[in-house]
């Protein structure tokens, strides 16, 4: 955010059940995927979830997922983006070489 409030992407944040967000996109999803858990159709619905990148010990960098939740058991992880930026990019690389995650981007 600038001096004058602007993001960098122009995206506004919001606050839904308390929760801060980074974009109005980021909450609709939120939204989105809260009622597929009330549905049923997926569980364990978390956010803003860290992940250590380690290369031969030695800390990288962290990853921190948008959402992350299961759906029929098997892990999703979600980050939402307007633009998918170089440094996401190189994470989500990092998160699959790494860990074995494929990071989906919505």
């Amino acid at each position: 955010m600038d001096a004058a409030g602007v993001t960098k992407y122009r995206n506004k944040p919001c606050v839904i059940d308390g929760r801060r967000f980074d974009s109005q996109k980021e909450g609709r999803h939120y939204l989105a995927l809260r009622t597929l858990e009330r549905a049923g159709k997926i569980q364990d619905l978390e956010c803003q979830v860290p992940y250590r990148l380690d290369v031969n010990g030695h800390k990288v960098c962290t990853y921190r997922a948008d959402f992350r939740y299961l759906v029929d058991g098997n892990l999703v992880v979600e980050d939402v983006k307007g633009v998918a930026t170089p440094l996401f990019r190189l994470k989500a690389k990092l998160m699959k070489a790494l860990l074995g995650i494929e990071v989906r981007c919505v």
